[in-house]
Formats: structure tokens, C-alpha cells, sequence
């Protein structure tokens, strides 16, 4: 059976992977199961970097099949920020609810038309050969003007989806499995996994 690690220690991000790669007969792993990889500095200039260097890094430690995820929220008024600085928008000790205070307190007083914003996320798999490839999905939506639901994590009681009229917290887990902006990159994982696969 193939391995695969998903380059990450959120346990959030890592339910909803697993969750989107169901279909494969596969052992999914994580850093937590690695606790002597190398720490990944995300410096990247973008997600794209981001993803490649988590995946690049772990997949040389450990010679294996490793896919390596960076995601975040973009706010059109805010000229894309918190962007690849998401989940530290709010500072060094950030959590989700202090980067969700913050978002709503820079952007007070916007009304809801004026709060355009997407989820982005890159998804590069590598392998202790080289990279195999990197890909991407979007999904777009709104800041709503306060916090809605529970599901999710993230800016995900926060992020409105008008066609639905509810946010990424309030909406049922298999409908932001099919439209999120994770599982439009993930979808796309899971053709190259098919083909690598074999």
C-alpha cells in the first residue's frame, strides 16, 4: 500500500484531506507521525512556493510520497491580505479567533458588497525523486459582517456563500467537500495520484 504524508500539523486541514482522498486505497500519514522532520519555515512569496517547500522538504527526509498544502484567505478590499499570512494574520500567538476578530475589526463599517473575498489553496505533491506537480482551486464568497456556525475551522464562519446563504461554518461538511476551495485542489490531486498510482 502507498504511503502518503500530508505535510501538515493542523488537524483541521488534515480531517478534510483525508476525507477528500477517501476513495484511494492509501496510508495517510502526517507530521504527527514524523515528530523528528525538519520544521518548514513558510516563507514563501506565495502559496505555490509555500505548498512546494512543505512537500520538497518532508519528501527528501523521509524518500516518500508527500503532499504539501497551503491555503488562505484573500479580501479584495484589503488588497488580498491576510492572504499567505493567514493563519497568523492576528499575530505570533495567532488562533482562529483572534484572526477572525481582527478580520472583522479592519474591515468595519465595509457593507457586505464591498467585502469580495476568495479562499485559495496550492497542493504540490512530491516524492523522494523529484515533484510531480503542483495545482490549485478557488472558491469565492463574502466577509460576512459576524461569525456564523461551528463547522469548519479557519475563517470558515466568516466566509459567506451568497448562492447558499451561509457561511463555510454553517453549511453541511459534504457540500464544502464538493465546492471549497480544498477540494477544487484536491480533485485535481486525485487525478495525479491515479496516474502515479497507477
Amino acid at each position: 500500500m502507498h504511503e502518503l504524508i500530508i505535510a501538515t500539523t493542523n488537524q483541521g486541514k488534515l480531517r478534510e484531506i483525508r476525507e477528500l482522498l477517501k476513495d484511494f486505497v492509501l496510508k495517510i500519514t502526517s507530521l504527527s507521525d514524523y515528530p523528528d522532520a525538519p520544521k518548514v519555515e513558510e516563507d514563501g512569496k506565495n502559496f505555490a512556493q509555500n505548498a512546494l517547500k512543505k512537500a520538497a522538504t518532508i519528501a527528501l527526509y523521509t524518500g516518500k510520497l508527500t503532499l504539501g498544502e497551503d491555503s488562505g484567505l484573500e479580501v479584495k478590499a484589503l488588497d488580498n491580505k491576510p492572504g499567505i499570512h493567514s493563519a497568523r494574520f492576528s499575530g505570533a500567538d495567532a488562533t482562529d479567533k483572534k484572526n477572525n476578530a481582527k478580520l472583522l475589526r479592519v474591515l468595519r463599517g465595509a457593507p457586505l458588497r464591498k467585502r469580495q473575498a476568495r479562499y485559495r489553496c496550492f497542493a504540490a505533491l512530491v516524492d523522494g525523486k523529484g515533484v510531480i506537480d503542483v495545482v490549485n482551486g478557488s472558491c469565492a464568497g463574502l466577509v460576512a459582517l459576524r461569525g456564523r456556525g461551528k463547522n469548519g475551522f479557519g475563517y470558515d464562519p466568516l466566509f459567506f456563500l451568497p448562492r447558499y446563504n451561509k457561511t463555510f461554518g454553517e453549511l453541511a461538511p459534504a457540500i464544502k467537500a464538493r465546492i471549497s476551495h480544498r477540494a477544487r485542489a484536491l480533485s485535481k490531486v486525485k487525478k495525479v495520484l491515479k496516474k502515479y498510482i497507477g
